[in-house]
């Protein structure tokens, strides 16, 4: 087996011997130090201790047993956060009363609160990550009433060659990923669906559709699409009539991603795929982006459609926009404001990077969003979701 960093081992002692397998995380994840065999008859109580003292539970018994452990494990640490939150709101409170007629404690900002928030996060992913299962060299998962997943495995992980172990969580991603992909998100602007492959960011937040499927399209025959996904945007620019466009995206499943849905909406004869980082070599007169809204760490494949440490590549596509316009030409950037409202990176910030890029702004338009988080009041970053606006900017050189 191979044993890079690439591709680890992970051990275990089960039945007086020493086994090994190799690990599979799609985030990267190193496998758990300690792994000890565990079955139906754990109780959820002492399966719990031992995962947050990070100990794996490389599962032996009923594979439908793990997922309700898998839930019982959720309600623990979401009981336990909503006892950490009320302590720290009783400590507060008798701080406030014992400080009386002092400046009271400040409330968390709501960048602190972003923060807390993504360590949480983080911190319940680490531990619900600790319940494993084995797969076969052929993706069989050897465990009462399991599901096939092979299909779904071969999906991301290509074809089988040998036995590994990887978290229940992740097999249940790539189940629900092949689900989507069979299934796909329908795009009324293009009368059609859009098929996600696991990784890349399905296209569940249409408004950013919205904003290019209505905006003024100039008179143009070719166009750049810059970190195309899915393809989405690609499709929508051949179907309002671009005569070729050039898709760009750095993700090897991407680009197989967008090939697919280009061929199967028929305008894969208008699209050329290339892989690069950012833009293709030449000029356009229209070039589109769509990157990344939140200057910070990704913590998983999905999450790098979300979050780009410090705006890298927003930097970036500004930073070469002007150089790849042709005169006269269009950047089209499609950006949500959300960032501002966390406080991590301001309106002015953005300017700075439009005017350190010699670009000017031509246009915006606005769209609220309409995704279900949008109108939750009990998520807790509600107070900068309530005010979120995604823009199109069109950007010419100055």
């Amino acid at each position: 087996m191979n044993d890079s960093p690439d591709f680890p081992l992970i051990s275990w002692t089960e039945a007086e011997e020493n086994r090994s397998a190799r690990w599979r995380s799609e985030a990267g994840n190193p496998p758990p130090k300690r792994v000890i065999v565990a079955d139906d008859r754990i109780p959820a109580d002492v399966a719990y201790k031992l995962v947050c003292e990070g100990t794996g539970l490389l599962w032996r018994g009923d594979f439908q047993n793990a997922r309700q452990l898998l839930q019982a494990l959720a309600r623990r640490i979401d009981k336990q956060s909503e006892r950490k939150s009320t302590r720290t709101a009783d400590k507060k409170d008798k701080a406030d009363k014992k400080e009386a007629g002092k400046k009271a404690t400040p409330a968390p900002t709501i960048t602190q609160t972003f923060h807390q928030h993504r360590q949480a996060q983080a911190q319940r992913a680490r531990i619900l990550g600790m319940l494993l299962v084995p797969l076969e060299a052929d993706y069989a998962i050897p465990l009462r009433r399991a599901p096939d997943v092979s299909q779904a495995c071969e999906e991301v992980y290509g074809a089988g060659k040998e036995a590994s172990v990887a978290t229940l969580r992740e097999v249940l991603g790539l189940i629900g990923a092949h689900e989507w992909r069979k299934k796909g998100v329908p795009v009324p602007a293009l009368d059609g669906s859009i098929h996600p492959y696991y990784g890349v960011f399905s296209p569940v937040r249409g408004e950013y559709i919205d904003l290019i499927g209505r905006a003024n399209l100039p008179s143009v025959q070719l166009a750049f699409d810059i970190g195309t996904g899915t393809g989405v945007l690609a499709a929508l620019l051949a179907k309002r009539g671009v005569k070729r466009i050039v898709a760009t995206d750095q993700s090897t499943r991407a680009l197989e991603c967008a090939a697919e849905n280009l061929q199967r909406l028929g305008v894969d004869k208008q699209v050329e795929l290339v892989a690069a980082d950012l833009f293709p070599p030449g000029q356009a007169p229209l070039i589109v982006c769509n990157p990344p809204w939140v200057p910070a760490k990704p913590s998983s494949p999905i999450e790098h459609a979300i979050y780009d440490p410090d705006s890298r590549m927003l930097r970036g596509f500004l930073d070469g926009l002007a150089a790849h316009l042709t005169p006269n030409g269009e950047g089209w950037l499609i950006l949500s404001d959300f960032a501002e409202h966390l406080g991590l990176r301001s309106r002015a910030e953005l300017q700075a990077m439009f005017d350190k890029a010699g670009l000017r702004v031509a246009l915006k338009q606005d769209i609220k969003p309409r995704h279900p988080r949008s109108s939750d009041a009990e998520d807790p970053l509600h107070a900068a979701r309530v005010k979120e606006v995604t823009s199109l900017w069109v950007l010419k050189t100055k």
